[in-house]
This record gives C-alpha cells, structure tokens and sequence, in this order.
C-alpha cells in the first residue's frame, strides 16, 4: 500500500498524493560548458528522465540553468549549497524547484529571501539530508550518522522554512549505507507530510551502485515509501535515469515499455545466447511498446517463457524457435535470431 503524501507541482509533473512514481538524475557536465550540459540534458530524457537536477554553485552558473530548461520539457531543479544568491538567480530564470539546506545559507534574512523568491514564482524546495554531511552538533549527540540524527537534521531545515510561512517542501534522506538509507526514510515516512525523493548516494560505479540503488530504492518502494527516485551512480546519468526506469518497472511501479526475460544460460544452451540477448535488449532500448519479450537458451524453460511472452525466442541446436502469444511461428537459424525477432515484433503481427 503506498504511502501517501502532500502533492508538490514541479513544473509540469506532480509528485506525491497518487501521482506516478518520477525518476530523476543530474548532469554531470561542467556547469561552464553550457552546449554540453544541453545535449546531456537531451540524452537524459530521451532516456526516460522525468526530473532533471543541474548545479548552480554561483548566481552566474544561473545562465546555463535557464539553457537547460529551454532545451528540454521536464522539469529542472537547481541545485544550491551555500550561496542563496544563485537560489535567487535561479528563481528569476524560471527554476522549477530548488534543492538547497536552508541551515547552511546563513542568516535567517537570506533564508526569507529565498522563500520569498520561491513563493512568488511557486517554487517548491527541495530539503537534502545526507548522512555524510550531518550538522556537528547532531554528530556530537549522536556519536556517528544515525537515521534519527537525519531525521532530526530535515525537521531543523523544514522548522526554517516553516517559519518562514513556507511548506511547499519534497525531502531526502540518503546516505551511503543502504540499510541507514531504508531506516532513515523509514522514519521520515513515518513522522513527515512531505513527499520523498529516495536514493542512496555515493554508491560508486554502475554495477556496484545500480546493485546498492535497487536493494534500497526497492525496498522502500515495496513497502509504499517514495514519490521520486535517483539512482545515483559514478557514471553517465543516461544510465541513471535507464536504472531508474527499469527499478520502477521491476517494482511493478511503471507501466509501459518493454519487458525483457532471458535466462541465465547453463551447458545446455548451444546458441550464443549472451550475444543474442545483449543484441535483442540494445535492439529494444528506446521501443515504448506494452510488451514482453522473453530470449530463451535451451528446451528446459525455454519453450514455456517464451509462450508466456508476447513474442520470444526458445534456442535449439544452432537455431531457434521463434514464438508469438504462445503459438509457434517458425524455425530460425541462430544468425537471422535477432533480425527475425525485431521483425515480428515491429511488425505487431500476433498482438
């Protein structure tokens, strides 16, 4: 059961309350290279980003914020640390939620500033709390990054804000640690209205990171938790958002786009089967079909996953069994595999 939570307008996407699930990424181009940062943008929503974040670490940086929103229809989020003038540059080029700690801006003059801006142009604000960077007096309480020490950190920021008549707020609660992540988030879920944007962060390179993101993104959302997702990896955000997308549909969160099984292979399998199914699912990147396609090796499960499927492969020896909706549709040789499946499926025949 989803756990609902305030709705917050970013742009032109709504988070929280029964709203899908969004993914989200953020461009790792200098923010100095602004043609780069705008092509990257591309990539990322060509490749199913909803949410994109960009740095914004001077009032000047606010120009490429302004490029990158031109160039794309999602919604761009600035990202700020400690200087509120780039907040207040990025709210006058349009921003469409800003992520930004009001702790650690300075005085409560340049907090209110920033909450005005944001409420004239109805800017949501975006509160990050990250188990590495805790306030120190929260460390000294606390010993070490703990999830009550970053629950207690977001209600310090969200306190800020909500003196300032401000509520229109969306909340994160990451760290390194996934089992510190889900705790944390746990918590927040529990004991604030806000919607939640889940990740864990700093998890490292794209097999290790896109391992740690859906062991924590997955099981927060399995248990109803999160409104938007990042999963954040040292790596293209084109694989970000591609990881996000597929986290969601294996949640069963996202409806749409192609479903791919292939089996695992063992000494049975006698195609090259690996080959095939890396061909097929490259073949298949970008097809926004409500299909399934299953690539199978051998006679064991093959034949029965793929009838399963909408279209499939079950592989022989050196060849393969080419299936629609269950039904048999012809022998192929193991070379014209690939090129007889797309086929079938680009020619919707069966469905």
């Amino acid at each position: 059961m989803r756990q609902l939570k305030r709705e917050v307008k970013i742009g032109n996407v709504t988070i929280g309350g029964n709203n899908p699930i969004a993914v989200q990424t953020m461009l790792n181009v200098p923010v100095e290279d602004i043609e780069g940062n705008v092509a990257q943008a591309k990539r990322c929503e060509a490749a199913g980003c909803q949410i994109l974040r960009v740095t914004c670490p001077s009032a000047a940086d606010a120009k490429c914020i302004e490029a990158v929103k031109n160039a794309v229809n999602i919604p761009i989020v600035a990202d700020i640390h400690f200087d509120y003038k780039a907040a207040l540059a990025c709210a006058d080029v349009g921003v469409d939620k800003i992520r930004i700690n009001p702790g650690n801006i300075g005085d409560d003059d340049r907090v209110k500033a920033v909450v005005q801006a944001c409420q004239q142009k109805n800017i949501p604000i975006r509160i990050g709390v990250n188990g590495g960077s805790l306030e120190k007096p929260l460390l000294e309480k606390y010993g070490h990054p703990t999830a009550e020490a970053m629950l207690e950190s977001a209600k310090g920021h969200i306190k800020l804000l909500n003196d300032c008549g401000f509520d229109d707020i969306c909340l994160s609660m990451k760290a390194s640690s996934v089992p510190l992540t889900v705790e944390a988030y746990r918590l927040a879920a529990r004991e604030l209205p806000y919607p939640l944007h889940l990740g864990v962060t700093e998890t490292g390179t794209a097999y290790g990171g896109v391992i740690k993101s859906a062991v924590g993104i997955g099981t927060l959302l399995m248990e109803g938790i999160g409104d938007t997702v990042r999963v954040s990896l040292t790596a293209d955000p084109v694989e970000e958002a591609r990881a996000g997308v597929e986290i969601l549909r294996a949640a069963g969160l996202k409806k749409g786009g192609i479903r791919f099984v292939s089996c695992p292979t063992c000494g049975r399998t006698e195609i090259d089967l690996i080959g095939l199914a890396h061909e097929v699912e490259e073949r298949l990147r970008g097809v926004e079909r409500d299909i399934t396609v299953a690539v199978m090796g051998c006679v064991v499960n093959g034949p029965g996953e793929a009838r399963e499927a909408d279209y499939g492969v079950a592989g022989g020896r050196g060849c393969g069994l080419l299936f629609k909706k269950g039904e048999i549709v012809r022998k192929v040789p193991e070379g014209e595999l690939c090129s007889a499946l797309m086929e079938l499926i680009e020619s919707g025949e069966g469905l």
